[in-house]
């Protein structure tokens, strides 16, 4: 039934849009299920492999900024060390989306899903973002939390995200060409965002039904 992946910069309605989206579709939304079958192969605590799930790349850009860095082919910064635990859940993150692809689909937010799965034919790829401002805006909206507390906490984000998708698939994330389709998430209300994703996914025969 095809799957469809969700790149969402912080703010752009990523957590809101995906499982919507697959809700509308009829398929599953994997998200806490992804760390959940980690642990299993991994041999770890389901907590461990969660915990994995969300800090893997903060921790990568800690490494960026106190260890050293190096220039990346295509920008940025890349870490000096090797990471063999972060690379241990990243692959076996990449075989449970490569299961996912294979078998009943669904929809995936986050974990590089565009880059993992960019050579299939079956999967519609989706970048939720939007201007700096605005997601700040947005996000303080959902979370009731300081402009300043949010502030950090999303620029933390973005570097992280861009750099560990750099380090492990050379790439930046936030580049179009990834990508079926881009959405503003700021600038249009959810339900709008869902349904042009909905549209899309159809049109490439992904759904229920």
């Amino acid at each position: 039934m095809g799957v469809v992946t969700i790149s969402a910069a912080y703010g752009a309605a990523g957590a809101e849009v995906a499982p919507a989206v697959a809700e509308r579709l009829g398929l599953p939304f994997h998200d806490r299920a992804i760390p959940a079958q980690v642990a299993v192969r991994l041999g770890v605590p389901v907590a461990e492999a969660e915990a994995n799930d969300e800090t893997v790349v903060r921790g990568l850009w800690r490494l960026v900024a106190s260890l050293g860095t190096m220039p990346d082919p295509v920008g940025g910064v890349l870490p000096t060390t090797t990471l063999p635990d972060a690379r241990a859940y990243r692959d076996q993150t990449e075989r449970v989306l490569a299961e996912i692809a294979s078998g009943a689909g669904g929809v995936v937010l986050g974990r590089a899903g565009a880059m993992v799965l960019r050579d299939r034919s079956d999967v519609l790829h989706v970048r939720l973002d939007g201007p700096p401002d605005r997601r700040l805006a947005a996000a303080v909206q959902r979370s009731g939390r300081s402009v300043e507390e949010v502030r950090r906490e999303m620029a933390a984000s973005d570097r992280a995200r861009e750099a560990y998708v750099r380090h492990f698939y050379r790439c930046d994330p936030a580049s179009p060409r990834h990508y079926h389709l881009v959405v503003d998430g700021t600038a249009l209300p959810v339900q709008t965002v869902v349904e042009l994703v909905v549209t899309a996914a159809r049109a490439r025969g992904i759904g229920a039904g």
